[in-house]
């Protein structure tokens, strides 16, 4: 795991996008006892944050993890660029990272 996407938040719209986890071989992890968070911040040492609601795809066999963020969540962010990144805990109690990347918040016009 641990891949590098960037992606763009539109300012107060819904943002939604999936993820399948797959191992070193391409294979679908089974992501069954496993939970989940991630955040947005302005910087790495930002002490202020931005949740992703996350949720995991029906069956969990299938490996899907879903990221959110509400209008209203995004009409909160100034536009600009941010770091993210989501981790995943196992049953087992082991923490990995997702995903990270770069956020460009994109600035609403019709408010």
């Amino acid at each position: 795991m641990g891949a590098k996407a960037n992606i763009i938040v539109d300012q107060g719209a819904d943002f939604l996008t999936s993820i399948t986890v797959t191992d070193d071989a391409g294979a679908v992890v089974d992501l069954t006892g496993y939970t989940g968070s991630g955040q947005i911040r302005k910087h790495y040492a930002s002490e202020t944050s931005t949740d992703f609601t996350l949720v995991f795809g029906v069956p969990r066999s299938d490996g899907v993890v879903i990221l959110s963020l509400g209008r209203t969540t995004t009409a909160n962010l100034e536009s600009g660029r941010y770091v993210y990144d989501v981790e995943l805990t196992s049953a087992a109690n082991t923490t990995s990272r997702l995903i990270e990347g770069m956020v460009t918040v994109t600035p609403q016009v019709t408010r």
